[in-house]
C-alpha cells in the first residue's frame, strides 16, 4: 500500500450444518439411516466455486466436521500462514470420534480393544466403528469386550452417511487406513488422527506408546494440524451398446457421471494392452500436450511423495498449493514432472488415434476402464484433510522423509588432517 498502513483482513467463517448433541444416537444402536450415500455426490455450491481467497473453501476460515475448525490467525498476510501457526480448535466438546482399524490385522487387535477402552470408559466418547470391523471372531468373541462392543455405533461403506456425526478421526494402520479415511467422507473430513502402526508409515506421525496423553491433548484442542489437500475429480462416460455398470453415478442423458475426492494421486494407465497409452492432457480447456507412456499420474502434494516421486518426480510440501503432473515411463525423454497451480482445471482424455483403452485408478481404488468419448475432469478440492500434527507440518515432514524415504541418508565424509591436506 502506499500510505505504508497495515491493512487487517477480517475473516467472515464458513461453518457447516451443526449437529446438536441432542440428536446423537443411542449408543449400541447401529445407523437406522438405510438410504444410499453417494460418494460421488458434493453440493452444486462447492462444485460451480472458484475460488478467490482461500484455498479450500470460501472464506479463509474452513470448519472440519460438525465440530472443528482452525484457529484464526490475526497475523496472516494475503491468507498465507507460517505451516507450524496452523492450530486445531474446538467450537464445542468433541464427543464422538471415528476409530478406522486396518480389517485383518491380528497385531491390531490389542491396541485397538485398548483405545476403545479408554475412549468410552474414561472419556466417554461415543465411538463409530465399521460393521465389518466387528465382524471379526478375535473381537466379537472376546466376552471382556462385549460391554465395550454393545456401545458402539456402527456404520457401513456407501451405505450409512456419518460426515455430520463424528467430530474426530483415530487411524489405526498405515498410509492406506488414512487414504480410506479420506474416501469415507466427500465434502468437509473431520480432523485425523493417525497412529504409525502400519509398513511405511509416512502419514502417521503418532507412535501408540503415549496414546492416552495424545488423545487427551487432541480433545482439549489447540494442537497443530496440517491441511492436505486433495482433488475433486469428475469422470464422464458415455453410454454404450453392450452397457456400463456404474455406481455412484448421475445420469446427464447419453452420459453417465461419478465424481470421487481423491488425496494422493489419480494414475491413469495402459492396463494389460501392450501398446503405449495415449491420452490428451487439457489445462483450463487447451490441449498442452498427448502423454504417450504407460500412464500419467496427477497427484496432490501430500501424494508427490507416493507412486509420483518412485516415477521421478519431485517431493512437495503438503502446504503448498499445487497440483502435480508426471508421466510414467514417457517415449519422449524431454517429457518430465510439472508443477501446476492448485486452482486449474485439467481435464485427461483418450487421444482420437490411441490404439487402445485406457485405465484410470484413485488413490488406488475404483479402478475402471476408460474408452473413446470418456473424460477425467480433475481440479483441488475445497475439502482439504486436516491432519493432525505430533510436533507441526514442518518437522513432522521432513522427519517422515528421513525416516521412512531415507532422503539424503549416506556415510560422511572423513575429515581431513592438516598433515593429510599436503598430500
Amino acid at each position: 500500500m502506499e500510505t505504508g498502513e497495515q491493512v487487517g483482513v477480517e475473516a467472515v467463517p464458513y461453518c457447516c450444518s451443526d449437529f446438536d448433541s441432542g440428536e446423537t444416537p443411542a449408543r449400541g444402536l447401529a445407523i437406522r439411516t438405510r438410504k444410499t450415500r453417494s460418494l460421488s455426490t458434493s453440493s452444486a455450491t462447492a462444485c460451480d466455486y472458484r475460488r478467490n481467497q482461500s484455498l479450500h473453501g470460501p472464506s479463509p476460515v474452513t470448519t472440519f466436521g460438525p465440530k472443528a475448525c482452525m484457529l484464526q490467525n490475526p497475523h496472516a498476510v494475503m491468507h498465507i500462514q507460517d505451516p507450524a501457526s496452523q492450530r486445531l480448535t474446538w467450537n464445542k466438546p468433541p464427543k464422538s470420534v471415528l476409530v478406522i482399524k486396518k480389517i485383518q490385522d491380528a497385531s491390531l487387535l490389542q491396541p485397538f480393544k485398548e483405545l476403545c477402552v479408554f475412549l468410552t470408559e474414561q472419556k466417554n466418547m461415543i465411538v463409530y466403528v465399521e460393521s465389518k470391523v466387528l465382524a471379526d471372531t478375535a473381537i466379537a468373541g472376546d466376552e471382556s469386550f462385549g460391554a465395550v462392543i454393545q456401545k458402539f455405533c456402527t456404520f457401513r461403506e456407501d451405505l450409512d452417511d456419518i460426515s455430520n456425526r463424528v467430530d474426530f478421526i483415530i487411524c489405526l494402520g498405515g498410509d492406506g487406513t488414512l487414504l480410506y479415511a479420506s474416501s469415507l467422507f466427500q465434502e468437509s473430513v473431520p480432523p485425523v488422527m493417525a497412529f504409525h502402526l502400519g509398513s511405511l508409515g509416512f502419514l502417521t506421525p503418532f507412535k501408540f506408546d503415549t496414546y492416552q496423553s495424545q488423545v487427551t491433548q487432541i480433545i482439549e484442542g489447540n494442537t497443530a494440524i496440517i491441511l492436505r489437500s486433495r482433488l475433486r475429480v469428475r469422470v464422464v462416460k458415455e453410454s454404450r451398446e453392450k452397457g456400463i455398470i456404474m455406481t455412484n453415478g448421475d445420469s446427464e442423458g447419453s452420459r453417465k457421471s461419478m465424481q470421487y475426492q481423491v488425496l494422493n494421486e489419480v494414475v491413469v494407465d495402459r492396463g494389460p494392452s501392450s501398446y503405449l497409452s495415449n491420452v490428451d492432457l487439457f489445462l483450463d480447456g487447451h490441449l498442452i500436450t498427448t502423454v504417450q507412456g504407460d500412464g500419467v499420474i496427477v497427484s496432490t502434494p501430500t501424494g508427490s511423495t507416493a507412486y509420483a516421486v518412485a516415477a521421478g518426480a519431485s517431493m512437495i510440501h503438503p502446504n503448498v498449493p499445487a497440483i502435480m503432473i508426471t508421466p510414467i515411463c514417457p517415449h519422449s525423454l524431454s517429457f518430465r514432472p510439472i508443477v501446476v497451480p492448485a486452482g486449474v482445471e485439467l481435464k485427461i482424455m483418450l487421444s482420437r488415434d490411441a490404439r487402445n483403452t485406457a485405465w484410470v485408478s484413485f488413490d488406488g481404488r475404483k479402478r475402471q476402464e476408460i474408452c473413446h468419448g470418456d473424460s477425467i475432469t480433475i481440479t483441488t478440492s475445497c475439502f482439504p484433510v486436516p491432519s493432525i500434527c505430533f510436533r507441526d507440518p514442518v518437522n513432522d515432514w521432513f522427519e517422515s522423509l528421513s525416516q521412512c524415504l531415507h532422503w539424503n541418508v549416506r556415510k560422511k565424509q572423513n575429515y581431513l588432517s592438516s598433515e593429510e591436506e599436503e598430500f
